[in-house]
């Protein structure tokens, strides 16, 4: 999953400077915690939000980025202080750290084809775009990801852990440490350079045909610049997400051209930068440019929560 990201992230760290970081990193990621969970809260709460096919489809890759955050911070804090798990421990975390991650790609690869509908084909948006069709089509992407996921674990079952002495790992968790067997590497390369270039096909071809439908004078304007931005945002989160993935491969390029010290502190940068920061950039750009959203966001954070706190005060 993250390579050696939480390989040696802290290893020549001391004690107090281990510390320092995983405190600020854990700081980091529960500001951004509560702010994803200001906004899944939001769209559960509104009876629009929980029948419109886009805001389903921005909850559930919100809630996947959500889970991921948690699950990288995790590793992150249990790599800093130097705890080992057991393998079938840390198999469950791998599992669920690439469920979530794995979710990701294919449900902004559904938010792009959606903005394509609904600017290309408008009046056949409504009929296609229900909410049981997006709701069927992202049970079978949660379903399809496990399933991928469980394949690759499976593979993990492969080796022949009864010759170990022990199950306790002797190092962090991570899912590099998994790969005992070569064909698990393999597999799990192949299958991420398949989603990547896939997904960033599709958000592409997505994006050409609302430029190519922008020419015709019966198209909203206003409806294809809103989209065309929203497709390039798609890319952006795309791309930071394979960011993520091949982190490990970074710092093996960056690890011979600086000192310890300051690969020490890189390896702290890059991780907040593709890891927990990109987990929150649904929630920071659509809380900002949804109308709707922004409203209702408005209303819980300065109507909803204050109004109790005046009762309570008065």
């Amino acid at each position: 999953m993250q390579g050696i990201s939480l390989a040696n992230i802290t290893t020549g760290l001391s004690l107090a400077e281990r510390i320092v970081s995983a405190t600020l990193t854990t700081l980091i990621c529960l500001i951004l915690l509560f702010l994803n969970g200001i906004m899944l809260f939001t769209l559960r709460n509104k009876f629009m939000f929980r029948e419109t096919s886009r805001y389903i489809l921005l909850y559930n890759l919100l809630l996947g980025d959500t889970l991921q955050l948690l699950i990288s911070q995790l590793l992150y804090c249990l790599t800093s202080f130097r705890i080992t798990l057991t393998y079938p421990a840390c198999g469950v975390l791998v599992l669920l750290g690439n469920l979530f991650s794995r979710i990701s790609p294919l449900v902004l690869v559904a938010m792009s084809l959606e903005r394509y509908v609904a600017v290309c084909h408008p009046l056949r948006h409504a009929s296609i775009m229900t909410r049981g069709n997006t709701v069927r089509a992202m049970r079978g992407m949660w379903i399809v990801c496990f399933k991928i996921v469980l394949i690759q674990n499976l593979l993990i079952l492969m080796f022949p852990f009864e010759q170990l002495d022990s199950l306790q790992m002797t190092q962090p968790c991570r899912y590099i440490a998994l790969f005992l067997l070569p064909f698990s590497e393999i597999y799990h390369n192949t299958y991420s350079g398949l989603v990547f270039f896939f997904a960033g096909l599709a958000i592409i071809s997505s994006y050409v045909g609302i430029v190519i439908a922008a020419r015709s004078a019966a198209t909203d304007k206003v409806s294809v610049r809103k989209a065309k931005s929203t497709l390039l945002l798609h890319l952006v989160q795309l791309s930071l997400s394979l960011l993520s993935v091949i982190y490990s491969n970074i710092l093996t390029i960056l690890s011979p051209l600086l000192n310890w010290v300051a690969f020490n502190q890189m390896q702290i940068f890059l991780f907040v930068c593709f890891f927990l920061l990109p987990r929150s950039l649904s929630s920071l750009v659509y809380g900002l440019r949804d109308q709707s959203l922004r409203i209702a966001l408005l209303y819980l954070l300065f109507c909803r929560f204050k109004g109790p706190v005046k009762a309570v005060v008065s």
